[in-house]
C-alpha cells in the first residue's frame, strides 16, 4: 500500500507540465483538494491527490491498482472521473451515491469556486462557472453532513461558509 507522500509523487509526476484554467501548475489544485480532505483520513487525501489523474493524464484505473493504490481510493477516483457524453449534472448525481466521492467533489468544487481563482477568469467564464458550481453544491451538499462540508470549506474555501450557514439556517 502506498503512503500519502508516494501518492503525492505519483500525482506530481502525472500532472507535470499541466496548468489549470488560470495558468497555475495543476498539482496545486489537486493538493488543495487533498488538503480539504485531511480530516477524513489518508484514503480520502489520496483520492483528492488523484481525483483528476484518469481524466487528465495517461493513467488508468488499472495502472493505479497495479501501482499499489488502495481499491477504495481507485473506486473513488473512478466515481469522480468525467465520462465522455455524460452531462455534468448527471455526473454530480452519480457522484452523490458514493460518500467518499461526494466529499472529494465537495472539496474540488470548493477549490474551483475560490474567489482568488475565479477573479482571474474572464467575466463571462467566471459567471458561467459560478452558476455551474453553485448548482453542483446544491446537490452535493444535500448528500453530505453539514459538519463534513464545514470541515472541507474551512480549509479549502472559507468564503463558502456563509453560503453553508444560509443553507443550514433555511
Amino acid at each position: 500500500m502506498k503512503s500519502v507522500n508516494e501518492v503525492d509523487f505519483i500525482a506530481d509526476c502525472a500532472h507535470a507540465g499541466q496548468v489549470d484554467k488560470i495558468g497555475v501548475p495543476y498539482i496545486e489544485h489537486v493538493r488543495a483538494v487533498a488538503a480539504g480532505l485531511a480530516p477524513f483520513g489518508d484514503a480520502l487525501v489520496m483520492a483528492g491527490l488523484l481525483h483528476d489523474i484518469i481524466e487528465d493524464t495517461d493513467w488508468t484505473a488499472e495502472q493505479l491498482r497495479e501501482a499499489g493504490i488502495p481499491e477504495r481510493v481507485v473506486a473513488t477516483v473512478e466515481a469522480v472521473t468525467n465520462q465522455k457524453g455524460v452531462p455534468y449534472e448527471e455526473k454530480i448525481r452519480r457522484i452523490m451515491t458514493n460518500g467518499d466521492a461526494t466529499l472529494v467533489k465537495i472539496s474540488d468544487n470548493a477549490h474551483n469556486s475560490h474567489p482568488d481563482r475565479a477573479a482571474q477568469l474572464p467575466e463571462e467564464k467566471r459567471v458561467r462557472l459560478a452558476a455551474k458550481y453553485r448548482a453542483a453544491r446544491d446537490v452535493l451538499w444535500a448528500a453530505a453532513d453539514d459538519r463534513d462540508i464545514e470541515a472541507i470549506v474551512t480549509i479549502v474555501n472559507p468564503s463558502l461558509l456563509a453560503e453553508l450557514r444560509e443553507r443550514t439556517a433555511a
